[in-house]
């Protein structure tokens, strides 16, 4: 919800006033270390409070994690707007490579998350995402670093990609060399 609101430039009220009921998770791009708020109907809300008694769901002290809460939603416009000026700026170096391996859709990349399209018949996703999360001396050797990308295989010719708060630009920049470094290997 908020990653669509910031990306749209709108409230989230003006998305969620289409929805039943909304939750929305505070941990991920917000930062807080966990919890999540529910709104929906009287109804639906008192039987989501029942259902969480029921299965023992419940917090003591849980001001602090609120307080984390109150201060990701503060800054969410700012630190979500990086989260998706850091994916946009991985999809255009994946565009730039133009690897015989993968592409991207540009005018998909509109929040924090990158689909990458896997070419061809290899290297699978599977492949792929354990190349980018390995880390060889011949990689260090050659670029100094030794970076770890996690990416997910999300359908048989995709990889997905995702930013939040603690991946930096910098961060961004290496898993665009990381992937740069892939493709040459696969080629090779």
């Amino acid at each position: 919800l908020m990653n669509a609101a910031v990306a749209q430039g709108v409230e989230p009220a003006q998305i969620a006033q289409h929805c039943d009921s909304v939750s929305l998770c505070f941990s991920k791009g917000l930062g807080a270390p966990s919890g999540a708020v529910l709104a929906g109907s009287r109804e639906f809300v008192s039987e989501a409070w029942r259902v969480r008694k029921l299965l023992g769901g419940g917090l003591r002290q849980a001001g602090v994690l609120a307080a984390a809460a109150g201060l990701g939603l503060q800054q969410a416009e700012a630190t979500l707007r990086r989260d998706h000026d850091n994916a946009r700026r991985f999809a255009q170096g994946i565009h730039v490579l133009d690897s015989p391996l993968w592409s991207v859709n540009l005018a998909a990349v509109e929040t924090n998350i990158v689909m990458i399209n896997v070419r061809g018949a290899w290297p699978c996703p599977a492949e792929l995402c354990a190349r980018l999360r390995a880390v060889s001396e011949e990689e260090v050797a050659e670029t100094g670093q030794a970076v770890s990308v996690l990416l997910l295989p999300w359908a048989p010719r995709t990889l997905r990609a995702v930013w939040h708060r603690d991946v930096s630009a910098r961060d961004t920049e290496l898993a665009r060399r990381k992937l740069e470094f892939v493709a040459r290997k696969c080629q090779e």
